[in-house]
């Protein structure tokens, strides 16, 4: 639910929207469409999200994309480890829209 609501908020933005279900497939999409800004859960099935983030990270072209890790995980811990693998924002749900806004458009 959480994943369908954010890309209709995205794309009523005017964001183009690629979405993937788990790690593996969102590496996929990535490495074929080459976006500018990568919206990554942590706790996805298969290849968790730091991993998804490190093998991004790894790749050419990846330290020019926005990693934005989106989770339930918010400790301090949680932060540290999601920056640890390559993120540039940790935000945790519910998703403050203001904020999300934010690093989009500086993206822009």
């Amino acid at each position: 639910d959480f994943r369908e609501g954010l890309r209709s908020l995205l794309q009523s933005w005017g964001h183009r929207v690629e979405e993937a279900s788990g790690g593996a497939e969102g590496l996929e999409i990535v490495r074929r469409r080459r976006p500018e800004i990568v919206l990554i859960d942590l706790g996805l099935p298969g290849i968790d999200g730091y991993a998804v983030a490190r093998a991004l990270r790894s790749t050419p072209g990846g330290e020019e994309l926005l990693l934005v890790a989106i989770t339930g995980y918010g400790r301090v811990s949680d932060r540290r480890r999601a920056q640890e693998a390559g993120f540039d924002a940790h935000l945790t749900k519910p998703v403050s829209l203001p904020q999300l806004a934010a690093l989009l458009v500086a993206k822009r």
